[in-house]
């Protein structure tokens, strides 16, 4: 890109996974993107005063606005002078910053409303809280233009990826028979329900593949971020769940594949490094050269693919559920998973009993359409408070 074609980018969520390694990309492509802005819960402070003077940002917030006089007090520190904000308004308003897109990698359900600002204000919007899109999906496509979200989960934008063979004119859903979506496995892939009774957060938190914050990857022991992406793929490419379909593939090379009505499937394979869906996503339509390294095609590789086992991990199986019945539905099974992760990083619920008890919220939940937000607020708070009373 050249100089006066540099994309103005602002990530929410800096100073966590997704943002840090979004930042990287960035600062690998000086000549193609600038940072607008930066926002941040407020919990590493310094981290992102550091980032705030290395990309020169106009303006930088936390969601926690008790924060805020640490932050400026970095910042200082950092020779850094952007504007500073406090709070969710202030995290909002960074996501309607001027820029050409928001790359929403908030963490939880707290990224509604950042996505469905960013929506709201016209920004192109690089999405890797999946969780605004699970909880407030009839919202977030009532805002959305065609075209204006763009996938950052791995899984996603290698079904994006695959649909460009879809045909010279572009996607066409009639000749898609189905998505697959590819899962690690987990820590625990291959074990049996029984075998799981004993598992502690240390021994989930290992997992064998991706290294991602402490939410996704326990979401990942479960196979519950599984079950959210399955939900996320049928909003992002408007298949019926009867044609998303989800295989086990351990070494996590092939991201995902679509298969087409004629047998063809195509597949889009590299090795894990998040930094390849997040530099497509921030520069779509064009690649990023070398966002990532590539496959090493002089050696010998070995891929497996194995069914998933439903019944040690029933949580795609409830997604599906939930995600067919609508409206709120997601919203609780997305709340109670994340007041039962909790509850068991805390020593308080047994593993297997993060899902039981969520399938348990679902079932007691009364479905409404989920018209606003605070509708979808209601339900989240409503199944936050059930599933810790049932987990005591």
């Amino acid at each position: 890109m050249q100089e006066e074609t540099l994309r103005s980018v602002v990530v929410l969520g800096s100073t966590g996974s997704i943002g840090t390694q979004a930042l990287d990309v960035v600062a690998a492509n000086p000549g193609g993107f600038k940072v607008a802005g930066l926002a941040a819960g407020g919990g590493r402070v310094d981290l992102l005063a550091r980032q705030a003077a290395a990309f020169g940002v106009e303006a930088v917030a936390v969601a926690d606005a008790a924060a805020v006089p640490a932050l400026k007090e970095a910042l200082a520190a950092h020779g850094a002078k952007p504007t500073v904000l406090g709070g969710p308004e202030g995290v909002a308003e960074v996501a309607a910053w001027q820029c050409d897109m928001v790359l929403n990698g908030i963490t939880g359900a707290l990224g509604l409303t950042s996505t469905l600002v960013a929506l709201e204000a016209g920004r192109t919007l690089a999405l890797a809280n999946k969780e605004s899109l699970i909880i407030g999906g009839p919202l977030v496509k009532r805002l959305a233009k065609p075209g204006q979200i763009l996938p950052v989960d791995s899984e996603h934008s290698a079904v994006q990826q695959c649909l460009w063979a879809s045909g010279p004119d572009g996607y066409d859903p009639d000749s898609v028979k189905q998505l697959v979506i590819t899962a690690s496995g987990g820590p625990f892939r291959g074990m049996k329900r029984e075998e799981m009774a004993d598992v502690t957060p240390e021994m989930a938190l290992a997992h064998p593949t991706w290294s991602m914050g402490p939410v996704i990857t326990i979401n990942s022991a479960t196979l519950v971020n599984k079950g959210l992406e399955v939900i996320e793929a049928h909003l992002l490419f408007d298949l019926g769940f009867d044609r998303i379909e989800v295989v086990v593939h351990p070494q996590s090379i092939i991201h995902s594949m679509v298969e087409y009505v004629d047998g063809s499937t195509v597949a889009q394979a590299s090795p894990p490094d998040m930094r390849l869906p997040i530099a497509l996503a921030l520069s779509h339509p064009r690649r990023v050269p070398g966002a990532a390294r590539a496959i090493d095609w002089t050696k010998a590789h070995t891929w497996t693919f194995e069914p998933l086992d439903d019944v040690a991990f029933p949580s795609v199986a409830l997604a599906r559920h939930v995600g067919g019945e609508g409206g709120t539905a997601p919203a609780v099974y997305n709340a109670a998973n994340e007041a039962c992760l909790d509850a068991f990083m805390r020593g308080e619920l047994p593993f297997l009993a993060i899902v039981d008890t969520v399938a348990k919220v679902v079932e007691e939940h009364q479905v409404t359409p989920a018209g606003s937000v605070e509708e979808v607020l209601a339900a989240d708070a409503w199944a936050r408070a059930r599933a810790i009373e049932l987990s005591r």
